[in-house]
């Protein structure tokens, strides 16, 4: 499936999920804030790409890195027959894994 989405000035986007195949995106304009599990945070800027794995790998945010401007990508996502495109995590889940998400700096 291919789509775009469109977020908001200062959206935090969908919450923590998974997918149930690969996702590959390009950032069409403004920015994100992309965090997979395993990973640091970073933003990811128009003219950047990105991808997931997808499977049981935690997405925990894209986000709307801008607070006065939309942001915009396109995705395309590979998912398994017969099982969601996407599944939110719930919180048990996510306190049950917290040890794999990398350290969010300090602000």
């Amino acid at each position: 499936m291919t789509m775009t989405v469109e977020l908001p000035p200062g959206d935090a986007g969908t919450p923590p999920h998974r997918h149930s195949g690969p996702v590959f995106g390009y950032m069409l304009e403004g920015e994100m804030v992309f965090e997979l599990e395993g990973e640091p945070e970073r933003v990811i800027r128009a003219g950047e790409a990105f991808w997931e794995p997808g499977g049981d790998v935690i997405h925990y945010q894209a986000g709307n890195n801008l607070t006065d401007a939309w942001s915009r990508f396109v995705v395309v996502m590979v998912g398994v027959p017969g099982e969601p495109m996407l599944t939110l995590v719930d919180a048990a889940e996510l306190l049950a894994r917290r040890d794999r998400r990398v350290p969010r700096p300090t602000k």
